[in-house]
């Protein structure tokens, strides 16, 4: 065997390890979901966005919620008894309202129950959907997140206390337009909102949250804690099943060039030994 035929097994080799990682992990993700609808008895549904990276120009693309991911997971919902109880993990930073609301919506009309997991982070439209469920599982540090539209890189909210708080003559056309555009669109989502949640509860009380979360209250990336989702009225809850953390453990950050700032050895620690050297 001469060098070329070495360097030619390597090139194949190299060209065929993603491929054959990307099946691994794709069956261990199916094993590990067939077994989480087989210990709960429900159709479990993920909807999780990673921070992608192009392998060629190496700069990053953020994934949000879309047509596509609403199309998907409104047939997979389609697909699922009436009476089928509904599963949806949910790790996202937001992404078209168009769409959010359209899963949403579509989590409301099941008969069954729907439990969406949050346990990291579900911002802006992932928090809508999370409204429409009959509860609400987040970890003790996992965070929701205001629904106030965004136009642009503007806050819609921003845009109307600019209005507000200028004469008109001295705001240009533009700036006009989009707080109107503003306006209704706080409008739209404020009741769209107040629709999801009076599944769960009185009307009253899904006005007053639908307000805080949809009106412009904190910023849009402000952190809603499980706690703090509790006390405006949700129907949270922290038992958050092991199963889902592991879960997640198969949906890891894309790979770049850069050595990541977190490390660990990923297995269990506990002050008993005993315990300790059971789990390992």
């Amino acid at each position: 065997m001469g060098i070329i035929d070495i360097f030619w097994i390597f090139f194949m080799l190299s060209a065929l390890q993603p491929v054959m990682q990307r099946y691994y992990l794709d069956s261990m993700r199916t094993r590990k979901i067939t077994q989480l609808e087989r210990k709960r008895g429900t159709r479990v549904i993920l909807l999780v966005h990673r921070q992608e990276t192009m392998s060629l120009l190496g700069f990053p693309v953020m994934r949000y919620i879309d047509v596509n991911d609403s199309e998907e997971v409104m047939r997979a919902i389609q697909m699922t008894g009436e009476d089928v109880p509904i599963d949806i993990i949910l790790h996202t930073p937001g992404g078209l309202v168009l769409a959010a609301l359209q899963i949403a919506r579509a989590i409301k009309s099941h008969k069954g129950k729907v439990t969406v997991f949050v346990p990291h982070y579900a911002m802006s439209g992932g928090t809508l959907i999370a409204l429409a469920a009959d509860e609400i599982v987040m970890c003790n540090h996992s965070v929701l997140g205001p629904i106030d539209p965004q136009l642009g890189q503007m806050p819609a909210a921003s845009l109307l206390k600019v209005v507000e708080q200028k004469p008109i003559a001295e705001i240009d056309d533009q700036t006009l337009i989009m707080a109107d555009v503003g306006r209704k669109a706080i409008q739209q989502v404020e009741e769209a909102a107040i629709e999801l949640l009076s599944k769960h509860m009185d009307i009253e009380t899904a006005r007053k949250i639908a307000g805080k979360l949809a009106t412009g209250t904190w910023t849009h990336d402000y952190p809603i804690s499980a706690e703090e989702a509790s006390s405006l009225g949700l129907p949270v809850s922290t038992n958050m099943p092991k199963e889902v953390l592991q879960l997640m453990m198969l949906y890891p950050q894309p790979v770049r060039k850069q050595s990541g700032g977190v490390e660990y050895v990923p297995i269990p620690r506990y002050r008993d030994s005993q315990k300790q050297s059971s789990q390992l």
